[in-house]
């Protein structure tokens, strides 16, 4: 049986990845609105109740705005801005974080999916507090960088237009609103410092939380996340050497996939873990795609990049 999708916000960076991996297939078929009918309130009220699923990429306030357009407790609702990661009666669109998160997503009718850094974040720091390596009251740090396709058409624009940038760092406020999201889908008493930047690449990231700790973690950090991520699809779990380098490169491909990566001292006692990610991908569009195939009872990862 066919189901209908309407992306609301289509046009956008995120809406368009998402079209691309449902295109051709036959379990959905697509909703749209013409360029003349796509901000009009009432096309839109009517595409958001006649669709099995809505997807929204929208800014927070507008995703708010078209949520209150439904009137009906059919349509299922997958959000892809921040405005209801942590709202109650949503479920967070991360399947891999913990256990019953899946079916919780399969049985809901409104998802907020995962932020981008968050999704790094929480796949690393996650599975170590809910096993005690990381404490709930443990003061955190990010370190990341982005592509600049994650900032949106305008950020793009900015980007292609100044090929002299080469670092661009925000978040500067330290009340970045991905941070509430960290700090409830972790678990923890404190907020995480987040220090998020830009690069000159266009889709791709890199999120690493640093730790020191007074004994030995490195095994039993691994250990723990091998046995949390065993057996998934789109999340691998890699001991790392004495790699030199770690890279973003300009022309990495696009994937649905992410790469989790421990780095430690000889003794153990320092720690960097290193989620690497498409920010396009696992971080956005095909997050929304995995999220769409768990609600649907579909193979969760039909029309995915892996």
């Amino acid at each position: 049986m066919t189901q209908t999708v309407f992306i609301d916000g289509a046009a956008g960076t995120t809406g368009l990845e998402i079209a691309e991996r449902l295109a051709g297939r036959a379990e959905f078929s697509l909703l749209t609105l013409d360029e003349a009918r796509r901000k009009d309130a009432g096309a839109r009220r009517e595409a958001l109740n006649d669709a099995d699923f809505v997807i929204l990429c929208l800014p927070d306030a507008a995703a708010v705005e078209a949520v209150g357009m439904i009137a009906n407790d059919r349509t299922k609702v997958i959000d892809a801005s921040t405005a209801h990661r942590v709202a109650p009666g949503w479920a967070y669109g991360f399947p891999e974080l913990s256990a019953g998160q899946r079916e919780a997503i399969a049985a809901a009718t409104r998802v907020s999916n995962p932020g981008c850094y968050p999704t790094g974040f929480l796949a690393l720091v996650a599975p170590l507090v809910a096993a005690g390596i990381v404490a709930s009251d443990a003061r955190l740090s990010i370190n990341a960088v982005s592509g600049y396709s994650g900032g949106g058409k305008e950020l793009i624009a900015r980007f292609e237009a100044e090929p002299d940038i080469g670092f661009r760092s925000y978040g500067l406020s330290l009340a970045h609103k991905h941070v509430p999201e960290m700090q409830v889908g972790a678990g923890l008493t404190h907020p995480p410092l987040f220090a998020p930047a830009v690069v000159p690449v266009y889709r791709g990231m890199l999120v690493e939380v640093p730790l020191a700790v007074d004994t030995p973690a490195a095994d039993a950090a691994y250990d723990a996340l091998a046995a949390h991520y065993a057996g998934s699809p789109l999340v691998s779990v890699r001991r790392a050497g004495d790699e030199s380098e770690l890279l973003l490169r300009k022309d990495d491909a696009a994937t649905d996939a992410m790469e989790l990566m421990l780095y430690a001292s000889a003794d153990g006692t320092q720690l960097r873990l290193v989620a690497r990610l498409d920010n396009l991908g696992k971080g956005a569009s095909g997050a929304c795609v995995q999220n769409l195939n768990i609600m649907a009872a579909l193979p969760e990862t039909a029309g995915l990049r892996l």
